[in-house]
């Protein structure tokens, strides 16, 4: 599992294709504004919810068998106990990377998707992530355990 900040870093400097499942069209919800700040940050973000044909203008697959390109990350914003079929799903599709948000924690999911050759991130928001690593939080004072001179560039960018 996933859980140092070079491990964080490169996976959001080397994946970006991120699936959401559970993304709301509902702008209030945390996978609105994580899916939000993601493709604002260069990500391609595709909405795996079956309640919606499309969220934040991107169409909306019902499950993630059904989008037809390759994903990289399998951002998860669903309750624990659906985990294990989400990532027998991500499995499938051969995604790179299981991604679970904050709060949502399942072990065995987790070593069913690192037997399969996923990396596995647990308890963390892709969106908090993103931003404390790569310079997003830093106004705000937030310590993001980085000492440098400089800001490290952002992901999907030439440095300069």
């Amino acid at each position: 599992m996933i859980d140092d900040i070079a491990g964080l870093r490169r996976v959001l400097r080397e994946n970006r294709v991120i699936a959401v499942v559970g993304l709301s069209a509902n702008w209030y919800r945390p996978s609105f504004f994580a899916a939000k700040y993601m493709i604002e940050h260069g990500y391609t973000v595709i909405p795996v919810n079956p309640a919606y044909e499309e969220v934040l203008g991107q169409k909306c697959y019902p499950s993630l068998r059904e989008v037809p390109r390759k994903v990289d990350i399998v951002d998860c914003f669903r309750r624990a106990e659906d985990i294990p079929a989400i990532a027998e799903e991500a499995i499938a599709i051969g995604a790179r990377v299981l991604w679970l948000q904050l709060g949502v924690i399942n072990p065995e999911a987790a070593r069913q998707a690192e037997a399969a050759g996923l990396e596995v991130v647990m308890d963390r928001c892709v969106k908090i992530e993103h931003a404390r690593l790569f310079g997003g939080l830093n106004w705000f004072g937030v310590n993001t355990g980085v000492v440098a001179s400089r800001r490290p560039p952002c992901p999907g960018t030439s440095p300069g």
